[in-house]
């Protein structure tokens, strides 16, 4: 699910190297005569956000005559890796593509057909080398700091709710609950004044209701520091009081019609977008979609957390996906993606991206060219945005899990178990737990 699969590659990029001697002095000698590099983009966006990325692309063609880069973009994952599989071996591959983060991010860069950020910079500097906000590109870099992926879809969970309703039912829409407590008291409302049917759905819930209950009450979410310390011990979950505390919580919520909708994909989204929802947890990506919704106006604020584990709510895990550099490119083409990426990343575009689609600004320039109407349209934004900037805490630093990808799909089936009322918590997260050590140590 979360991993890069492209079986084959290193035997693909290892073969025959005069193929790709052959290309680069063609390369070379289109260029001389003026033809412009092209590049490959496979992406797996949709919707507003396949559009805004169109639309940025467009204008950069347009912009300058040395560089064209097409796109193309695929329903899923797994069919951009099973064609880039093949792309690849028949020296045809993409020079950039969307993945999501695995958790091992060191483990895709090791992959020959691999080209880390890092050493496509190195060959081809970009002025400011420190453009990535930290806490924005941790996921896409390894121990050492290097950046290893254009973190172009960074982003983070956030609690949406929606302003019609909750003035309808007599709640303040600039003041949303901070707390799990707080908010039962106003989906009670939402429900029994406003009539609302579905009045709390989340989207991700693996991530929302595992993965960063912890960063948020200022936790750890594996062992080993999260899997960041130099021990050579497998991560492990600690699924302590929190985690039962909290599951049982949304059991009760599912009982009482409080907490209806749940997925650990974007399904949830739709139904807050029509409208059917009043409160959903979903990723900051997920904004694109609800800003270009007619008759929806909706806040955003950050994840709940519980009074009883911290006074102070801690910051969530950075996710997302990147765009990562395939290798075995000519040098026009290694170079021409370093340009596009240099153009992505400069302040008024970094800033448009971030303001059409949700996802995070990849620079403090970016966020200071931000439009201050954007920020005013959507209730809680900026303070948001404002409080990813500066080094983060250890505990939302992010995560590293061999497998994750498997291990992921267990707990997602385990909370379902919970939530339906199948498992009890308790053993739903226990044995979540005893599974994902299983997968964590296969290799």
């Amino acid at each position: 699910m979360k991993t890069l699969q492209l079986a084959g590659l290193t035997r693909a990029l290892s073969a025959s190297r005069r193929t790709w001697i052959f290309g680069a002095a063609m390369a070379v000698a289109g260029a001389a005569h003026g033809a412009p590099v092209e590049i490959q983009v496979w992406h797996t966006l949709s919707g507003p956000n396949k559009a805004e990325f169109e639309k940025l692309t467009k204008k950069y063609n347009k912009e300058q005559k040395d560089v064209v880069v097409e796109l193309r973009d695929f329903d899923s994952t797994q069919k951009l890796r099973d064609e880039a599989a093949v792309a690849i071996k028949q020296k045809k591959g993409p020079n950039l593509v969307q993945l999501p983060d695995n958790r091992s991010p060191e483990v895709v860069s090791q992959h020959q057909a691999i080209l880390p950020l890092y050493q496509l910079l190195a060959k081809y500097p970009i002025k400011d080398l420190n453009w990535f906000l930290p806490a924005t590109s941790s996921f896409t870099r390894d121990a050492k700091g290097r950046l290893l992926a254009f973190p172009w879809m960074a982003e983070v969970p956030l609690m949406y709710y929606n302003l019609a309703y909750y003035k309808k039912a007599g709640l303040d829409p600039a003041k949303p609950a901070r707390t799990w407590a707080d908010l039962q008291g106003e989906l009670l409302k939402l429900r029994d004044v406003a009539n609302i049917e579905c009045p709390y759905a989340s989207s991700d819930q693996v991530q929302v209701h595992l993965e960063n209950l912890a960063p948020v009450n200022k936790q750890l979410y594996t062992s080993n520091d999260n899997g960041l310390s130099a021990s050579k011990s497998t991560p492990a979950f600690q699924f302590n009081t929190l985690y039962m505390r909290h599951i049982s919580l949304m059991v009760s919520w599912k009982r009482s019609l409080l907490f209806t909708a749940h997925s650990d994909d974007n399904q949830s989204d739709a139904l807050f977008a029509k409208g059917q929802c009043a409160v959903l947890t979903s990723g900051s990506g997920s904004a694109g979609t609800f800003m270009n919704t007619r008759s929806l106006s909706f806040g955003v604020a950050p994840l709940p957390y519980y009074t009883q584990a911290t006074q102070e709510a801690g910051s969530p895990f950075v996710s997302g996906s990147a765009l990562w550099a395939i290798d075995g490119h000519p040098q026009a083409q290694e170079k021409a993606t370093a340009q596009f990426l240099s153009w992505l990343a400069k302040p008024v575009n970094a800033a448009e991206w971030h303001q059409r689609t949700g996802y995070l600004p990849l620079t403090d320039a970016a966020f200071r060219a931000a439009d201050v109407s954007f920020y005013d349209k959507i209730p809680g934004a900026h303070a948001i945005i404002q409080s990813m900037q500066g080094k983060a805490p250890n505990t939302s630093r992010g995560f590293r899990m061999a497998n994750y990808e498997r291990v992921e799909a267990v707990l997602n089936d385990e909370l379902n178990q919970a939530f339906e009322g199948k498992t009890p918590p308790v053993a739903a997260l226990n044995r979540a737990a005893e599974q994902a050590r299983r997968l964590a140590q296969q290799r």
